[in-house]
């Protein structure tokens, strides 16, 4: 049963009450020393950090890092996605992406405006916003400027109004009253400016930072073109989402947001932007390019007002966990849509959402009647057509006797199983140009090769030539039992079998 959590206040209260949150009073520097001490979180992993004091930031201005981290408990340690999508706190990745596959599904309810919210508690206009004055981290080495926003939610419409589309991109501080937003144009943000571009007109935009848990993590999930992320989410929910009226164009924003800053994407004027940090976990020193100007009309804000911080790398941090989650589940449904004897898709936090595991049950009927090499290529094929599967290169696939959440057995699955002359290449596959490997033509056609390890069992292996797995889950359940109460006499409890 869903327990949705309302507002990214009432997130972090939740966070503190489990534990998996603490707080750090003395005062951070926003250069460099708040992106390190969000690193070091994640890698440890700790409970979530909330900086209360930010060094030249305005008094009351709070940021939480790593909003959406691995947890430390290790009987939790993926407290805070279900935390975000409102499922148990004990669920597995597993069940996560398979519970999460099933958002498409839910029926859509549309929002419902409010005439006043949380976030009009402080309204600022015009030359009295100073953004600097807000605490935006210099998070990495190397990185291009301060980032504003790396897990707020942004919201644009289409110049008709008949899409709204709320998203997750990067934007970094420019000045007092302007920043330098990523927008590429084969993802949604991308193709609704390309609308506004073909009318001549600026785009309106609303940037809302510190948003309800689960519209960030329904932000980050490739939901097909037209769709309406709030109208979805209230279909999860089973309720409305709660929306207020921007206060200097027609957008609707969520009402707990914690900040919201308002304005209009230039159509002609650009800003430096990047290199920033990127979830493959490297900066690509260097890589500096213009992009869009977003001009600030308006800024709106809750009293002494939380912002999310990622400082995105090496994995896990919040591609990983909330997108890697998403791209995995949006897959799931297609695969499940196309009915083919699909078990779990899974995204191996280390693989930085490079990798996708698909697990088969080999004894369905739909897999009885294919080679392994047929129902692999069919996989192939069904991912890399799908918009989650635009961004993943690799996919592994299994039997389902592989955990896909066990990073363990799915490197010595695609270790011995895997035969080199029958790994599947698809060429011509379009790609998001962040992917780490690729050249510099790639990145700028935006497509590359993708490939399918096929870790099926042979088919040319005779029947009485199949191996049976080396391993404590291989013998008898009641010598297994035996076993685990023998080595409980001795103290020892923790067993993976």
């Amino acid at each position: 049963m869903k327990k949705p959590i309302k507002s990214f206040r009432d997130y972090v209260e939740t966070l503190d009450r489990y534990g998996d949150l603490f707080t750090v009073d003395q005062e951070t520097d926003w250069n460099l020393e708040m992106g390190a001490m969000i690193r070091y979180a994640y890698e440890l992993p700790s409970p979530a950090p909330l900086f209360t004091k930010v060094k030249d930031s305005a008094p009351g201005f709070r940021v939480l890092g790593a909003p959406v981290g691995i947890s430390p408990d290790k009987r939790h340690p993926y407290l805070r996605i279900a935390l975000s999508l409102g499922l148990p706190a004990h669920s597995t990745l597993s069940e996560l992406v398979e519970e999460w596959s099933y958002l498409p599904d839910a029926e859509p309810i549309p929002p419902r405006v409010t005439a006043d919210a949380p976030c009009k508690a402080n309204k600022l206009f015009g030359e009295e916003i100073d953004l600097t004055r807000l605490p935006v981290p210099y998070i990495h080495v190397g990185d291009g400027g301060r980032y504003l926003n790396t897990y707020g939610v942004m919201i644009v419409r289409s110049p008709d109004g008949s899409w709204v589309n709320w998203s997750i991109t990067r934007v970094m501080l420019h000045d007092e009253r302007t920043m330098a937003g990523v927008i590429v144009p084969t993802q949604h943000l991308g193709m609704i400016y390309e609308q506004w571009k073909e009318i001549g007109q600026p785009m309106p935009y609303a940037l809302c930072l510190g948003a309800d848990p689960g519209i960030a993590m329904i932000a980050g999930y490739p939901l097909p073109d037209g769709t309406s992320e709030a109208e979805l989410l209230g279909g999860w929910y089973g309720e409305p989402v709660e929306v207020v009226r921007c206060e200097t164009n027609d957008l609707k924003v969520p009402a707990t947001s914690e900040i919201v800053i308002e304005g209009v994407v230039s159509l002609q004027e650009t800003v430096p932007e990047g290199p920033m940090g990127e979830y493959a976990g490297y900066t690509w020193v260097g890589h500096r390019k213009p992009v869009p100007c977003f001009k600030v009309t308006a800024m709106t804000h809750r009293d002494d007002p939380i912002m999310p911080v990622v400082a995105a790398g090496v994995p896990p941090e919040e591609n990983h966990t909330n997108w890697g989650v998403a791209i995995a589940a949006s897959i799931r449904h297609e695969l499940r849509k196309r009915r083919l004897p699909v078990t779990a898709c899974l995204i191996p936090f280390e693989s930085a959402v490079h990798w996708l595991v698909v697990t088969v049950n080999s004894h369905a009927e739909e897999a009885a009647e294919m080679t392994g090499d047929s129902l692999a290529r069919q996989i192939g094929e069904a991912v890399f057509s799908s918009r989650g599967g635009s961004y993943i290169p690799k996919v592994i696939v299994v039997n389902d006797d592989i955990d896909p959440g066990s990073i363990e057995q799915v490197v010595w699955a695609l270790a011995t199983r895997s035969h080199p002359d029958k790994a599947l290449l698809f060429p011509g596959q379009k790609v998001l140009p962040l992917v780490a490997y690729l050249d510099a033509h790639e990145k700028e056609a935006g497509t590359t090769t993708k490939v399918v390890y096929n870790c099926l069992s042979s088919d040319e292996w005779p029947k009485d030539y199949r191996p049976l797995e080396a391993s404590f889950a291989g013998y008898p359940d009641e010598l297994r039992e035996q076993v685990r109460e023998r080595f409980k006499s001795c103290g020892f409890t923790g067993e993976r079998g």
